[in-house]
Formats: structure tokens, sequence, C-alpha cells
């Protein structure tokens, strides 16, 4: 067995790219919103504010009581995009890139004299150095040459507080093990700013200091789950055979952690896309009934475009809206294969018919495409060609002309009330297309 796999994950990543971009945060407890709103919670923290025991998920009105001197600032999506790709291309100048995992990890392949430990270490320091060196360097070239209006005035706001060494605040913690699950487990052992290496040698040693939860796929459910095994020990996971994991885990995924903590890569089938959608914390302005529609055909609007952009047609469409202390409603339907805005907006106008009236705030709503398909799996209606070619060519012509001119530049009215609502949004599994998913 061997050292295969190099970790990045780049540390409490849309809060320290607030304090690259911005050094008045910087050295300052700052949680990152969605939207400013004293109802919403935070979706990133620095580690000055994680300090005081705030992180993802902590309500604002519970961080400003953990520390009164945060300061929240609003979540910049297309930002974090941008840095996301140019810290691709800085770790890709050390050595290749084997996967992106999300838009704060990435994992590198070691190959050759890479996987010496002692030569495993010195790329982990190169990466770590290049990033200090030249994340600075992004800033520059975005006054440069940025890419639209927004970055341009984002990156005039910062031009004049740029600090000599402009990278300081963007750190990762690298792990270095014999697979990419290892490497990760690795990289969480020393944060921030770690480096920390798992020799074959080590194995399974030297993770039986760590708790189950420790280890990346055992969250609070998976953690009971497996104590109603008897198994509560990292120690009594890596004894459990494959087949008694299958059982604990009730799916092959058991099976892959047996191999995952052995050092093995597990294989994975690569799955086609099944769904999509889109979700939004509403404004407080927007919390009623209109707003609720408004936000719900402008997320529906976004999440058609992407959808075209993959090709997919959807056959099902579901919506839901969370109300505050009283239960969500939520409404969903199978339809013919559409990648079709109007005809998926007639779903919702439909689901807005039963739309429920009580007495109770709506503050998050979200739609989503399921049981997604080619244009090739489905069997077209003979009696509806010319309409069908009308649609698609209608709405090409909207896609394109939104590419061309910017967001909002055409769309349905039902969105009106809500083109300054749903910005983009990063999912963990997700990096937006910026040609097809920026707002501006």
């Amino acid at each position: 067995m061997q050292l295969n796999a190099l970790y990045v994950d780049f540390n409490s990543y849309f809060a320290s790219v607030e304090q690259q971009l911005v050094p008045e945060l910087r050295g300052k407890p700052i949680g990152v919103l969605a939207v400013m709103a004293e109802t919403t919670c935070c979706i990133a923290a620095s580690y000055e504010a994680k300090a005081f025991g705030i992180k993802t998920g902590t309500l604002v009105s519970e961080a400003r009581k953990l520390c009164p001197d945060i300061i929240f600032v609003e979540a910049r999506p297309p930002v974090y995009v941008q840095y996301h790709h140019f810290l691709i291309d800085v770790v890709e100048s050390c050595t290749h890139v084997e996967k992106v995992l999300s838009i704060d990890e990435m994992v590198c392949k070691l190959t050759g004299s890479q996987q010496q430990p002692e030569n495993a270490l010195k790329l982990a320091a190169k990466i770590k150095s290049a990033i200090a060196e030249k994340a600075g360097d992004f800033i520059r070239c975005s006054i440069g040459i940025a890419p639209n209006t927004f970055l341009a005035k984002v990156a005039a706001k910062i031009k004049s507080a740029i600090a000599e060494k402009a990278g300081d605040f963007i750190r990762c913690s690298i792990g270095i093990a014999p697979n990419t699950f290892l490497a990760k487990v690795a990289s969480n052992m020393q944060k921030p700013d770690g480096c920390v290496l798992i020799a074959p040698h080590e194995l399974p040693q030297r993770l039986f200091g760590l708790k189950l939860r420790d280890l990346n796929g055992i969250g609070k459910q998976m953690e009971a789950r497996l104590n109603r095994y008897k198994i509560t020990t990292v120690e009594q996971l890596y004894a459990a055979n494959r087949q008694q994991l299958q059982v604990a885990w009730g799916s092959v995924e058991g099976e892959r952690m047996y191999d995952k903590l052995r050092g093995t890569e597990p294989y994975y089938v690569k799955n086609a896309r099944s769904s999509l959608g889109h979700s939004h914390v509403m404004p407080p302005e927007q919390r009623n009934e209109v707003g609720v529609r408004a936000v719900l055909h402008r997320l529906l609007q976004k999440a058609c475009m992407r959808m075209r952009s993959y090709d997919l047609l959807a056959s099902r469409i579901s919506v839901k809206v969370k109300f505050r202390n009283k239960p969500s409603w939520q409404q969903e339907s199978a339809i013919s294969p559409t990648d079709n805005t109007l005809r998926l907006i007639e779903a919702l106008e439909t689901f807005m018919r039963n739309f429920p009236t009580i007495d109770a705030e709506p503050y998050a709503v979200g739609v989503s495409f399921s049981g997604l398909v080619t244009a090739d799996e489905v069997a077209r209606d003979l009696f509806q060609v010319a309409p069908l070619e009308n649609e698609k060519k209608l709405n090409q012509a909207i896609d394109s002309l939104n590419s061309k001119f910017g967001k909002n530049t055409i769309y349905f009215g039902g969105a009106h009330e809500a083109l300054k609502d749903a910005p983009m949004r990063i999912a963990f599994n997700h990096i937006p297309d910026m040609d097809v998913e920026s707002d501006y």
C-alpha cells in the first residue's frame, strides 16, 4: 500500500474569502448569511467566530448571544465561484487536480516519487506557498479583466485595501494518505492551516484515537445507528467484518466503509443526474403569499434554464414552502417530460391554487425537478411537433438573450416581484456554472 491521495480543504472558505477581499474583516469574528435577516442562520463562520461556538447553522440571534461583536456579511456566491476556479489553477500549477469534490475541497492523485512521504510533504508545502503567494493575483487580475460588472464593482471597492501579502487569509488544511477517504480524515485532524500524513504502516492504529463522527460519512443519525449495533469506537468499527458493516449501514455503503478504512479506493458507479432544484430563505418583506408565489416563479425559471443547459427534461415537479412554527406545505406531481418553462409554470400555478390559508409566516421556499431524462428517452407526440418546436425556439431565445445581456433581461411575469431574490447559491456537491447560473 502506498500514499495515493493528497486532499486540499480550504478552511472556512466563504468567510476566508471575505476576509481576503475586505481587510477590515481580518482577525474579526464574522458570520456569512445567505440573506441579511435576523431570522436566518450562518452558512459560514470565520475561525474567530468559531472560537465562540458559532458554526454553520447557528441562528443569527444565537450568534449575537455567543459573540456580541460578530459582524454579519451577505454571501457573494459569484465571487466564491470565481475564487474557486482560481484556486484550482493555483493547485494545478503544483500538481494535477484529480477531482474537485466541492467548492472548497479537491483531491490530487500522488504518483511516482510523490508517493514517498518526504516528497508528498514537500508538495503540500509547495501548494500552501503557491496559495499564499498567488491569492492576491486573483484580486489584481479581477480588477484588470473583471468578467462582469458585478465583479468589477467588487474589485474596485477593495483595490485600495489589498494588503502586501494578499494571500495570507486563504488557508487550507492538507491530508495525505493511501486513499481519498483517509486523506480527507487527515485534513480534518489539524485545522486551520494544517498538514497531516497518515502513512500505510500507521493503519489502523492511527485512526483509533478518533471519534466515530470524525470519519466522513458518519453523522449524528449514523452514529446512533452504529451504537445500536454495539459499535461505539473507531476500533470496533474497524474490527467489524464486511457483512456486519453492510447490515449496519443497510446498504453497500457499509462495505465501502470497510474498504475505505483499509486504504482502498472503493469503486463507485457514476450515476446520471436524477434531480435538480433551487431553494431560498426569503427576506422579511416577501414572507407572504404574494412573495411566495413570486419567489417560486423566480426559482422555477432559474431551474429551467439550468436544466436546459444539461439537455434534460423533467418528468416530475415539486414545490415546498416552510412556515415558522407550522408544518411545511408541499406539492408534487408527475408531468409529461419537458424543459419548457411555460408548461412548468402551469404546474406551479396549479399547485398554488391549493396554497394553505394559515396564520403562519412562510420563510423558505423550494422548487425541484426530478425524474430527469434526455430527449432520446422520450417518445414524442406526433400531433404536437409544431408546438414543441415553437416552444423549443422560445426557450432557446430566452436563454440566449439572458446569457448575452445578463439575467432578467427577459423573464416570465410571475417572477417580476422577486427579481432581486433567490440569488446564486452554492450547494456542497454543486458548483454553479457562471454562464448559466450567475445573476449578473
